[in-house]
């Protein structure tokens, strides 16, 4: 696997190499024993007893299809509760324009992950929940934000939406290299197209210089 590299800080750049190698291997960084046996249940429905017809889009999976959307799909679940609440709160009014705008645009993400999770006959469960994945909106951020209150939580979203849109595009580049799936790697690309123009928008936010460095 060649991912693409992006302008991470070390610590960030590092926990996605550490999954995107996992990933490779049939698992996902971080993971519990039950999140690792969905990749080898995929396998197994790759190879049907004698006489069974084969499904074309199960057995064009591979473990990178697999870990690649068990994890964009909990991340744009958790990323929507971020941004459900930006629409409410934030204090400037571009801020919440935005994060209605991307809300719209993760939601309509959401309904394409989860056909895929169907086609691909995995559970619409979270594997990773419990866990703190590179880019992933947790609980903790989530009460951070809900503690947070003017500029104060502009710049929390900020910080923690522009971590979800550059982790998330970082390991669909990954699965539109690696992937073994046409339908998988045709929705990574439409992923990352839509998080290159978030995340530029983003950027010209008001405060987003102050917040993000």
């Amino acid at each position: 696997m060649n991912p693409i590299a992006l302008p991470l800080p070390p610590l960030h750049r590092a926990a996605v190499l550490v999954l995107l190698g996992a990933m490779a291997l049939g698992g996902t960084a971080g993971c519990s024993p039950a999140a690792e046996s969905a990749p080898r249940t995929a396998q197994a429905r790759e190879s049907p007893p004698a006489g069974t017809p084969a499904s074309t889009a199960t057995a064009t999976s591979t473990a990178t299809d697999v870990g690649w959307v068990q994890l964009m799909t909990p991340m744009n679940q958790q990323a929507v509760k971020l941004l459900a609440l930006a629409a409410e709160r934030a204090a400037e009014p571009r801020v919440r324009d935005f994060a209605v705008r991307l809300r719209t645009g993760q939601e309509a993400e959401l309904v394409r992950l989860r056909s895929l999770l169907t086609r691909m006959g995995l559970p619409g469960t979270d594997v990773h929940a419990g866990h703190d994945m590179p880019g992933m909106v947790t609980v903790r951020d989530l009460d951070a934000a809900r503690a947070a209150e003017g500029s104060a939580f502009d710049r929390l979203v900020l910080v923690q939406i522009r971590d979800h849109l550059r982790q998330s595009a970082q390991v669909s580049r990954s699965e539109i290299t690696s992937g073994g799936r046409a339908d998988a790697r045709e929705l990574a690309a439409a992923l990352v197209t839509a998080r290159e123009t978030s995340l530029a928008e983003l950027e010209r936010l008001p405060d987003a210089v102050r917040a993000l460095g």
